[in-house]
Formats: C-alpha cells, structure tokens, sequence
C-alpha cells in the first residue's frame, strides 16, 4: 500500500509539473486524479493477486461499456470479463503486471482519459503494449467505460 501512495504522489507531483502551462480546463483537480490512480492501481495489485474479478471493478458495470483490442470492440461488462477469463485463465498466464502512466487529462467534469503502458513478466513470454483508458465519474465513482489495449511486437 505504501508503495501504491508513493507512485500515486509522484504521478500528481509530474502530473502538475507538466500540466503547469496548460489552460485550467485541462486539468484534472487533486482528488479526481488521485481517485482515479487509486482505482487504476488497485487493478494493478488485483491483477498481480491474479484475480480477475477485483481487477474489473475498476471497470463500469454495464452492457455500454466497450473494450478495444485486436479482435475489435466487445460490448458489457460480462463479455469484457469471460474475454480475460479466456485470454488469462490461471496466475502464470497472467503473469505480473506493471502499468505506466504516459497522461492523465481531464475531457469534462465527470470524464477523463489516462493513456498509459502495460507490461506483463510471464515464464511463457513477456507481454506488452499501450492503452487508453475513458473514466467517467458515476454515482460519484471513476469507472472505466471505454479501454482501448493495444499490443505492441
């Protein structure tokens, strides 16, 4: 948990350094960007537990939530969560996960894109690429509505 609130930190610390000349609009307020790195982190942390089920609440639990890969768009929570019971099915196909935060911007009010990188340690082969992530604020929590996973060769 320590370590989750020190890279949380240093991402609002970078994340406010390099947003210093945009207009106010772009930014994303303190408490928005921690909530939504809390929620992106915890995912990490659920995924390195290999538990699938924890690392999709971060995701929004309806059927217009769509994840992008290279099979195309999968439409609903539940088909997003039988696709990584069938691409991950046991701890070492999963592997270890780290994510990266490449930006963290704010689009409105309530939504938000963070663009970021992936890699997976695996003893079958490494895995990696980069994602963008849509969060909206539902009911007062960030979810992920939209995620856009590209695998990189």
């Amino acid at each position: 948990m320590k370590a989750d609130l020190r890279r949380i930190v240093l991402l609002l610390v970078v994340g406010l350094m390099s947003t210093a000349g945009l207009p106010a609009q772009k930014m994303l307020g303190a408490a928005d960007s921690l909530a939504i790195l809390s929620q992106f982190y915890h995912q990490e942390d659920a995924w390195n537990d290999a538990n699938i089920e924890r690392f999709m609440q971060a995701y929004w639990p309806s059927e217009e939530l769509v994840f992008v890969g290279a099979d195309g768009p999968t439409y609903g929570w539940t088909p997003v969560l039988e696709n990584y019971y069938r691409r991950y099915p046991d701890a070492q196909s999963m592997g270890k996960l780290q994510f990266g935060v490449l930006k963290l911007s704010r689009l409105d009010s309530s939504a938000a894109f963070l663009i970021g990188t992936y890699h997976l340690t695996r003893e079958m082969g490494d895995l990696h690429g980069v994602f963008t992530l849509v969060w909206r604020k539902i009911e007062g929590e960030w979810l992920i509505v939209s995620d856009h996973t590209s695998a990189s060769e």
